[in-house]
Parts: structure tokens; C-alpha cells; sequence
């Protein structure tokens, strides 16, 4: 059996049972494991979606320039179909965004744009905002406009949510995952819900985000607002693509506890994953020990951790951040 393009292999991702967790007997807990999409990430999902939208509705041109502001793995998606569909891509990045990201988007030929470190949301060189630049200098671009657009959920209410309940046979009783643009918790939080009310959907937070208190206190509060190394999880702003409507809870959580988990993945599971897998299986942890009586957890790896082998994996460099992995086999505690 073949396929006549790396588009048709997006979707259908396998979930694991992940063992070995200090969560009671009764709770078990499974990833599905998003990284093993082609383009490498679960971002694959909502670039196929919106530009299949977009070409339907005749809003991407044949021939048009797409550019948008990432993290690095919707580029990477992007960069990865555009020229197949015969476009450039232009992506506008932060400069957190760890090498190996930066040079994947570099050799799918994507022209990448990055932004100052430390630029303010309201800044004209913040990256969001200097993509919005470029797409209005240049007539005929088109933009995903992941962050704000009702498309990003919607791929997610469509493929990974309806996924995730066949392949766990309905029996989910929470959904636990960090967001940025909001488009994977909003449309599987959604989507389980109205299948199953009870099901409750926990966001992920970092440390330095707006999230966590927008959801408990419905507030943005500035002074939350600080660097934090765990890229593809959190906001610096509230994009309307993040429902908050579906969700029951949010946990905030570190760069520290989400990379000891990536250590304890790889080191236990063999699981090289970003640091958003570490922290979505972190997140799993809390959530059974809150849960009464037997449960099933489910999350999201988002991405390899192939792409944060200088970052996460380098114990040089975490060293320079001040965290430390030497005991990252104790992490599920």
C-alpha cells in the first residue's frame, strides 16, 4: 500500500498506556502520540485543514506567498505542504525558538523572520505581529492566522478528538493538555464533552503565561507575563482561538517539571519528546491524583524531542537556565 504525497499519512496516530507513573493503581493514563505525524508534529493537522479550506473557499491563490507567526511547528507543517501546493512560505518566529526548529524551516526552504528576544506583545516586532506586517505588504498573501482563527479548534474537533474516543472505546475521564493557540484543548475538549459532559479537560500552564488566571479569575494579569523556556505551551495575550468555556481546570507548571519529565520519558519509554509531551504527562500525574476512583487520562505528545536536542537534551544548557535533570527518573513524583 503506498500514498501519493506525505499529506495522506496526517492523522491516525497511534496512543500508548504509559507506565511506571506514580498515580494511584486505579488511574491509567495514555498518550497519543502526535509526533509521528510527517511533518513531525500535531500542527500538521490544522495547516492540512485550513489550507484545504482556504483553497476551497478561493482565499489561497495558486502561486500565493503564506506567511505566519510560529513557534516553529506549524512553520514546519507549513513549509512542509506549501511548496507541494505550490507556494512560498515567509515565517515570522520568537527567539526562543530552539536551532533545530530554526534550521528545519531553513532547509524546507521556508524564509524565516525572527523576531527580538524579550519583544512586547503590543511591539511592531513582535512575531505575531511583524507576520501580520509582512502578509499586509504583501497583496495576494495569504495568512493562517492559527491564533485567532475558529479553523485551528475545528481540525482538532474533526480529527484528534474523534481519534482519541474511538480509540479508547469512549472510556476517557479527563483530557489533559497545554495550549498556546488553544486549537488542540478547545476542539478535542469540545468534542469530548459533548459526547461524554463528565469528561473533564485540564489546561496545561506555564509559569510566565496568561492562561492560568484568565480561566480562574477571568483577567488578564500582566504581571504574570515573564520568560519561560518550554516552548508551544502558554501566551503572552488571549487569542480567540483558546475556549475556555471547555475546560473544568488549570494546573500551572514549570520548565523544570516539564523537562525532568522529558528526561524520564526518554529514559524509561524511550519517548524523545518536547517539552510540551513532558509537560501534558506532568499534568496527567496531578490530575489522577486528584481523581477519585478508577480513571483513564489521556494527553497529546505534541512533537519530537529531536528538535530541542541543544535545549532540552543538553545539559549544558540547562545548566546555564539553572535547571537541573540529574534526577530525572524521580520525576513522576
Amino acid at each position: 500500500m503506498f500514498q501519493r504525497s506525505l499529506e495522506k499519512l496526517i492523522g491516525k496516530t497511534p496512543i500508548i498506556e504509559l507506565n511506571g507513573l506514580d498515580v494511584p493503581k486505579n488511574v491509567r493514563i495514555y498518550a497519543k502520540l502526535e509526533f509521528l505525524n510527517p511533518g513531525g508534529s500535531i500542527k500538521d493537522r490544522v495547516v492540512k485543514y485550513i489550507l484545504d479550506s482556504a483553497e476551497c473557499d478561493g482565499l489561497l491563490k495558486p502561486g500565493a506567498v503564506i506567511v505566519e507567526a510560529t513557534s516553529g511547528n506549524t512553520g514546519a507543517a507549513l513549509a512542509m505542504m506549501g511548496p507541494a501546493r505550490g507556494h512560498r512560505t515567509i515565517l515570522t518566529v520568537p527567539a526562543k525558538i530552539s536551532a533545530e526548529k530554526r534550521n528545519v524551516l531553513s532547509a524546507l526552504g521556508a524564509e524565516v523572520v525572527v523576531s527580538p528576544q524579550g519583544t512586547a506583545p503590543d511591539s511592531a516586532e513582535h512575531y505575531a505581529n511583524a507576520a501580520k506586517r509582512i502578509h499586509s505588504e504583501r497583496p495576494g498573501s495569504f495568512m493562517l492566522n492559527q491564533y485567532d482563527s475558529p479553523l485551528n479548534r475545528e481540525a482538532h474537533y474533526r480529527t484528534t478528538g474523534p481519534e482519541i474516543y474511538k480509540q479508547l472505546g469512549g472510556q476517557i475521564s479527563a483530557f489533559v493538555a497545554a495550549g498556546s493557540t488553544g486549537g488542540t484543548i478547545s476542539g478535542v475538549g469540545r468534542y469530548l464533552r459533548e459526547k461524554n459532559p463528565d469528561i473533564e479537560i485540564v489546561l496545561l500552564d506555564p509559569v510566565g503565561s496568561l492562561y492560568h488566571t484568565y480561566f480562574h479569575h477571568g483577567v488578564e494579569e500582566p504581571s504574570d507575563i515573564h520568560p519561560y523556556q518550554t516552548e508551544g505551551a502558554g501566551k503572552d495575550r488571549i487569542p480567540t482561538c483558546m475556549d475556555f468555556s471547555v475546560l473544568t481546570d488549570s494546573i500551572r507548571f514549570t520548565d523544570q517539571q516539564a523537562f525532568n519529565m522529558c528526561w524520564w520519558l526518554a529514559g524509561t519509554h524511550g519517548l524523545l519528546v518536547g517539552g510540551t509531551g513532558g509537560a501534558n504527562v506532568w499534568g496527567c500525574v496531578q490530575a489522577a491524583r486528584k481523581m477519585k476512583g478508577p480513571a483513564t487520562i489521556v494527553t497529546v505528545l505534541p512533537d519530537s524531542g529531536q528538535r530541542y536536542l541543544s535545549k532540552i537534551f543538553s545539559p549544558d544548557w540547562l545548566r546555564m537556565q539553572g535547571i537541573s535533570v540529574g534526577s530525572a527518573v524521580q520525576a513522576v513524583a
